[in-house]
């Protein structure tokens, strides 16, 4: 376990939180052409009460390479967008099938199954729209735009969507099985999850134009949180009851899919967590004190209950 950083989570989400805020406030006005059904379905999603950890590790990291908070959050809205497109989807009865969202009815069960498609389309975009227009140069703009592209496609987030829904976890006592379905669900979450996380920290640290020391630091971290991450929902959803967390729980064992707790069991896989946050830590050390707010939110991850 590490140490208690200096700056804690709460004091990160104080300090950010309402800046982040009201900039996705602003970037989600739009104009006369969208309709008030729409950009209400839009706003009731991205808007929801939530930690913004993505839009925070896109300002956290270019803070830590000595970047101004000012230029990247354009990039931090960008995330929350594509976090909040992708919780529309996957909520939708042919997805998860899910009707809470932090403790509140689901995008299609507030509006219905079309409007909610719509609105994460229009949030996709939305985010694509807002790199290219707002983040400078325009050079910076273009890569960020392939790097947020790229973690959000066939290949991650939405690639390990797909793997994780034709996953059945089935456990059939084959010998070296563990390994095998362990590498498996690595691959799964590396992509679904830890690829937008990581993603955050790399549109941070471009646009701070940290060099490839400060950008290889920051990915081995963003690896190491994105998994303990996803292993800490895991356990969530075991451990926890829907009013703690804000959406149904036991839907993993009950859909039969394969979660961590499952293949290593609630301690094995909690302690893999505080490895992780542990490796994770000591990954940021060259950053010194400019990384006291990673630090808080990694140990963040490792110790939330929703």
């Amino acid at each position: 376990m590490p140490n208690q950083p200096s700056s804690s989570f709460s004091e990160l989400v104080d300090r950010l939180g309402p800046r982040i805020d009201a900039a996705l406030d602003v970037s989600t006005q739009l104009g006369d052409g969208c309709p008030a059904s729409l950009r209400e379905a839009m706003r009731y999603s991205l808007l929801a009460p939530g930690k913004r950890l993505r839009p925070m590790l896109v300002l956290l990291a270019a803070e830590a390479c000595g970047g101004a908070l000012e230029a990247a959050m354009p990039a931090a809205c960008a995330v929350e967008m594509v976090h909040a497109y992708s919780l529309i989807h996957d909520d939708l009865p042919a997805m998860d099938d899910d009707d809470l969202r932090r403790g509140r009815p689901t995008c299609h069960k507030a509006f219905d199954e079309a409007t909610a498609i719509l609105a994460g389309d229009a949030l996709l975009t939305l985010a694509f729209e807002v790199l290219a227009r707002e983040i400078q140069p325009p050079q910076t703009a273009a890569t960020c735009c392939a790097m947020l592209a790229h973690a959000a496609g066939a290949c991650n987030m939405v690639g390990g969507q797909a793997d994780d829904m034709a996953e059945d976890g089935d456990l059939d006592g084959s010998p070296n099985l563990e390994p095998r379905m362990l590498g498996q669900l690595k691959s799964i979450h590396n992509r679904k999850t830890g690829a937008m996380l990581r993603v955050s920290l790399q549109l941070g640290a471009i646009i701070a134009r940290a060099d490839d020391e400060q950008t290889a630091i920051l990915d081995a971290y963003g690896r190491r949180i994105g998994l303990a991450f996803q292993i800490t929902d895991d356990l969530l959803d075991v451990r926890s009851n829907e009013a703690d967390v804000g959406k149904r729980v036991g839907k993993d064992a009950s859909h039969g899919k394969l979660t961590f707790p499952g293949l290593l069991g609630l301690d094995p896989s909690a302690q893999y967590a505080g490895q992780l946050v542990t490796e994770a830590y000591e990954r940021l050390k060259p950053f010194g004190a400019q990384a006291e707010g990673l630090q808080a939110l990694a140990r963040y991850i490792l110790e939330r209950n929703r």
